[in-house]
């Protein structure tokens, strides 16, 4: 489905990730893909990689660091000459903003869960844009959860980022539709990445939805990847501006 397309993946530490799921299914699709992480992961991620088919590469990259950012986009360009997908699987609140009543949220740690989790988004679709162009168009992939609808304990802060990442996920597919950039967003059920296990009572969570999901299951990261190949894919040409769902119908529920 993806035999000769180009993607960037921002967001895999380790092999539970969202990020590794989705980029196992778009290199088993055909994708070249290349992947970035952070310093401190950056031994995991390469290990994980050298697993993939079609020698995927692996670039340094903190969003909070234009510079770095710069260098990213630079390197996939020269490397790849253009590109066809980017997926953005990044979030981050400070641990006390989760722990904390959300009232109490610090202006420093309202600022810090923005820039990284919703911000990023319109920093790496912008960067995206000239390459995706060279190549007739794309597809911009990021990830959400329901916490930006609803009242998640414990998720605080990161349900406003979320809310604030999907709207920025409308307005994206309206300034880059008519290059035919396509940004849509997965909306996955409770996995227990690594961000996850720091929300308290997550456990809970995950049990909740196993029991009163319509499916009667959790989400597996390896699910959201086949959601995002979709997407990755000119299966899904038509669509932009959405938020997919992939949590097992729980999202449907009242109660």
């Amino acid at each position: 489905m993806l035999e000769g397309k180009l993607g960037l993946v921002f967001g895999v530490a380790n092999r539970r990730s969202i990020a590794w799921g989705i980029g196992q299914a778009l290199a088993n699709a055909g994708a070249r893909l290349a992947f970035t992480y952070q310093d401190r992961v950056g031994d995991t991620v390469n290990d994980l990689v050298a697993t993939l088919p079609k020698n995927p590469f692996t670039l340094a990259c903190d969003v909070l660091d234009d510079a770095q950012v710069d260098r990213t986009f630079e390197q996939v360009d020269r490397e790849f000459g253009g590109l066809d997908v980017l997926v953005h699987s990044i979030a981050f609140a400070p641990r006390e903003a989760l722990e904390n009543p959300f009232v109490e949220t610090s202006r420093e740690a309202f600022r810090t869960a923005m820039d990284i989790s919703a911000f990023s988004l319109v920093q790496l679709a912008r960067k995206s844009a000239p390459l995706m162009e060279k190549r007739g168009g794309g597809s911009i992939i990021t990830m959400t959860y329901l916490g930006s609808d609803r009242v998640f304990p414990k998720y605080n802060v990161m349900g406003v980022a979320k809310a604030a990442l999907e709207s920025s996920v409308r307005y994206l597919a309206s300034d880059l539709g008519a290059k035919n950039i396509r940004v849509n967003a997965i909306s996955a059920g409770p996995i227990r990445t690594l961000a996850a296990r720091s929300i308290q009572g997550f456990p809970k969570m995950e049990e909740h939805v196993r029991e009163v999901a319509p499916l009667r299951r959790n989400t597996e990261a390896g699910e959201v990847g086949d959601v995002a190949l979709f997407l990755a894919s000119d299966l899904s040409r038509n669509v932009t501006g959405i938020v997919l769902f992939c949590d097992s119908g729980y999202h449907v529920l009242g109660m």
